[in-house]
């Protein structure tokens, strides 16, 4: 973040704030120098408010922080991408997002965080967190089940239980890849080179 170039915009600088789980943008703000290394080494989005004139850490008066998890430059070194973990809402009307309340079709991604934390935390009363404690035998028999009953139901004109079902060995699926220490991230990339690999040669090209 040494070679920002803040000249551009008379000393500050975009900065659209992603969720860092679900992609979904939360919200555009403003940095200048400040503000972004305010930003870096507390950990807490900080911007440059223009209408106060001062530095404002997003989340000071309401307590909905936007917590840093990475920081990018565009490719001209003149706008930042800040993805974050947001406690909270974020918009000032309620919403998760400034540009509305479902601008990402990323749930799964914040599911799958929230099964890694009642798994770490070790909640007691979770369902997630005791299937995942009785070992990878019982997560991958929990897997067989869901997905046997995932097939009776698409031979069946029941389109709510289908869906249902197939929510299930999702949502199974998610506390196998975390008992095997893998991400929905990576089993994304996999399934991304192997569509790269089978993608036909663009016109002109052997």
């Amino acid at each position: 973040m040494e070679n920002i170039d803040f000249s551009k915009g008379g000393g500050l600088v975009p900065a659209v704030i992603q969720d860092n789980n679900t992609l979904q943008v939360l919200m555009l703000g403003y940095m200048n120098q400040e503000a972004l290394d305010m930003t870096e080494n507390k950990g807490k989005v900080t911007f440059y408010s223009r209408s106060r004139n001062r530095l404002w850490t997003k989340g000071e008066t309401s307590g909905n922080f936007l917590i840093v998890k990475e920081i990018t430059a565009d490719c001209d070194n003149d706008s930042l991408l800040v993805k974050v973990s947001p406690v909270g809402p974020v918009c000032h009307i309620g919403t998760k997002s400034c540009f509305g309340k479902d601008t990402s079709k990323g749930f799964i991604y914040e599911l799958e965080q929230i099964i890694r934390h009642r798994i770490d935390d070790n909640e007691k009363n979770s369902y997630t967190n005791k299937l995942f404690r009785q070992g990878i035998n019982k997560v991958a028999q929990k897997i067989g089940e869901e997905a046997v009953e995932l097939v009776i139901e698409s031979k069946d004109d029941n389109t709510e239980l289908f869906k249902n079902e197939a929510a299930d060995l999702l949502y199974h699926l998610l506390i196998l890849l975390k008992a095997k220490n893998t991400t929905l991230t990576e089993i994304e990339e996999v399934l991304e080179s192997r569509h790269k690999l089978s993608a036909p040669n663009p016109p002109g090209e052997a």
